[in-house]
């Protein structure tokens, strides 16, 4: 009993210190510990980066299947932005880790400016697209008339103010590359707090503010992220964290700029192939009309929450990797990766009987429409179904991103994705005619084999000897 109370009493005081961020060497000392600093606010961090998507899903399901269906089909196009957002920041990950490991604070300073820079540049070509061509884009998705003319402000508002989503990625990168993990999660709590309270006043109305219906759920969530953005450059230029930006900082370097671009080009380029290929299934899937899709979209949604840790976990994996590099510890990087995969696992299996017991009750929290109840429960049962596999591959996949060794996961992801994925939906959903089961197995199968081909790559070792 005793030794059980001393087990919960030191648990709870590592939670505070990983939560307080009072804990800065990772590449020393235990790996398990290291592992569970990282990882705690990082998984806070995710879960909050989420709760954004289940906050507008759940206020805006009162507005009916059409406006549930825009949502889907934004954040559909919306992941092509997260694509290059989480791909740029793979690489200011891997950089700022590495060069935190070799004690090299400037360069790692000089890093963070330059993916700013580049952040900035890509969000305003975004930004014009989005601006001018909402409907366009609804359309392109298949998206029916009522439904365009119905959405295309939520469409337009969150495409034209992408700078606060590639800004917020970008520089929370730059906070846990330097294991400075529970800055990005308080940024996160702060701008998920003025969401939850904006959202209903700009969705519904309230006082001076009118009525703007979805389009109301995409101001909320562009100036709850906006806040977040300003939040975390006063803390990079009062040098509230181990990263400081000074004014001499704030030029072009184009050698940095340019390895931080190389780095990325394949955090880019596998995030791209994941992403487009949920455009794709998501195309399938609005050939079986507005309540299918809503079904799908919201168990997307709930499944993105509980994948959210997993990705607290592989970033926690990512960090350790690219910290343990630049310190010359391969050995100790490579025992950090099997320990997070392991405890990535257990949390997964526990996920996924959640999901398998109370599908149904689940995504009628969210709607409730027996058709969008039915597909949605569908669509959570079968791709919780790989959940265990999802948490190895992840990990894995974060950890050569982390190495710096972006190619390997992008080959992975254009095998797994494109060449065996989506030709696997379209014929098992439309050709087989399964409907929309062809696409759900399709996303468990690819997962599956994501896992296993990563696992056999990795333990070459050659990500070992990757320089960035």
């Amino acid at each position: 009993m005793a030794h059980n109370k001393i087990t919960l009493t030191k648990l709870f005081s590592y939670f505070k210190i990983a939560v307080t961020g009072k804990e800065k060497e990772f590449s020393t000392g235990s790996i398990r510990k290291a592992v569970f600093m990282l990882a705690i606010p990082m998984i806070l961090e995710m879960m909050m980066e989420s709760i954004f998507a289940l906050v507008d899903a759940y206020w805006v399901s009162s507005l009916g299947a059409n406006a549930i269906a825009t949502v889907g089909i934004t954040e559909s196009v919306i992941t092509l932005i997260y694509a290059v957002a989480i791909g740029l920041s793979m690489g200011v990950t891997a950089i700022v880790a590495r060069r935190v490991g070799e004690k090299d604070i400037e360069g790692a300073s000089q890093a963070a400016v330059q993916s700013i820079f580049l952040g900035i540049a890509v969000a305003i070509l975004i930004s014009i697209v989005g601006i001018l061509f909402p409907k366009e884009i609804l359309a392109l998705m298949g998206a029916e008339a009522d439904l365009i003319a119905e959405g295309y402000g939520y469409t337009q508002v969150l495409l034209g103010g992408n700078i606060t989503i590639m800004l917020l990625f970008l520089i929370n990168a730059v906070f846990r590359g330097a294991g400075d993990a529970s800055v990005a999660m308080i940024v996160l709590i702060v701008s998920n707090v003025l969401n939850i309270i904006l959202d209903p006043l700009f969705i519904f109305g309230f006082g001076p503010i009118p009525e703007f219906g979805v389009q109301g759920a995409a101001i909320a969530t562009t100036i709850g992220r906006g806040t977040a953005v300003v939040l975390q450059l006063m803390i990079l230029f009062f040098g509230w964290s181990k990263i400081k930006v000074t004014l001499k900082d704030i030029v072009l370097r184009s050698q940095v700029m340019f390895n931080l671009v190389k780095v990325s080009l394949g955090g880019i380029g596998q995030f791209i192939i994941g992403t487009s290929s949920w455009v794709f299934l998501m195309r399938i899937m609005a050939e079986f009309g507005s309540e299918v899709l809503a079904g799908y979209t919201i168990a997307i949604r709930v499944l993105m929450f509980t994948l959210m840790p997993s990705w607290g976990m592989s970033n926690a994996a990512a960090t350790l990797v690219g910290q343990n590099l630049g310190a010359g510890k391969p050995e100790r990087a490579e025992q950090s990766v099997w320990k997070t995969g392991k405890y990535n696992a257990i949390f997964m299996v526990f996920v996924s009987f959640v999901y398998l017991i109370f599908a149904e009750y689940i995504i009628g929290f969210f709607s409730e429409e027996p058709k969008v109840i039915t597909y949605g429960a569908l669509s959570l049962r079968v791709i919780a179904a790989g959940y265990v596999f999802y948490a190895y591959g992840m990990v894995i996949i974060q950890s050569f991103n982390g190495a710096g060794d972006t190619k390997t996961p992008t080959i992975i992801n254009f095998f797994c994705f494109w060449v065996f994925q989506l030709p696997f939906a379209y014929m098992a959903a439309i050709l087989f005619d399964w409907g929309a089961m062809g696409v759900f197995l399709a996303i468990t199968f690819a997962e599956v084999l994501i896992a296993v081909i990563s696992i056999i790559w990795f333990r070459k070792g050659t990500w070992k000897s990757v320089k960035v």
